[in-house]
């Protein structure tokens, strides 16, 4: 990894572990401090304890699947931590999307919400599939997206202060955008770097195949 790689990650980490510390406060009994919209959803109780417990539980050990020497290193641990992530996500995500019917944020936070919580189920079954079909790159890819949609925790809290502050919003208007631009910002920013990734991969094949040909 280099040095910008390493900072990012240690950033992304850094601010998962935050997260998802804070997420397990709704395991405590009573869910201590739960704000009043939490609270007005209608679907609160079990979901709620059952969706952040596991997405929290997603968003804490998901960085240490993109490390190259964990992978390298300690296979078994990889696939173990892996198959808790998947575990994880795949128990969240229904609860996520019942939570998001009963949210009493409007039909676009419903639509938002419940469309996250599908694409993060697919994405991570698929990309679970693909690991055991050994299809090792294209697992990565998927594993990437799907922790892009997990990541959606950290970036949702990140944008909740910028419509009020900034944009001269209610609350409730810039939650209904932000239940959409939380995940699909992360998306964006993943589909860039795959794509990036493979334009550079398949122009050091093509120098490869210049410079082998040019020995012969």
């Amino acid at each position: 990894m280099s040095r910008v790689s390493k900072s990012l990650w240690g950033l992304a980490a850094f601010l998962s572990l935050g997260v998802a510390l804070f997420s397990y406060r709704v395991l405590a009994p009573g869910m201590p401090a739960v704000g009043e919209d939490v609270l007005a959803n209608l679907m609160l109780r079990p979901w709620l304890p059952i969706h952040a417990g596991f997405a929290a539980t997603a968003l804490l050990i998901g960085p240490f699947q993109f490390l190259p020497r964990l992978r390298a290193r300690a296979p078994k641990l990889h696939r173990n931590i892996g198959k808790l992530y998947v575990i994880a996500c795949l128990a969240s995500a229904p609860a996520g999307l019942v939570l998001a019917w009963g949210t009493d944020a409007g039909p676009i936070a419903q639509w938002g919400f419940g469309t996250l919580a599908v694409l993060w189920f697919s994405t991570t079954a698929y990309a679970f599939w693909l690991a055991t079909q050994r299809r090792f790159v294209e697992h990565r890819r998927w594993m990437i997206r799907s922790f892009a949609m997990t990541f959606a925790a950290v970036t949702l809290r990140l944008y909740l202060p910028i419509p009020p502050m900034f944009l001269h919003m209610s609350f409730i208007e810039g939650y209904r955008i932000i239940s959409w631009f939380s995940w699909t910002s992360n998306l964006l920013v993943v589909e860039l770097f795959l794509s990036w990734t493979a334009l550079r991969a398949m122009a050091n094949r093509t120098a490869d195949r210049v410079l082998s040909a040019g020995s012969q």
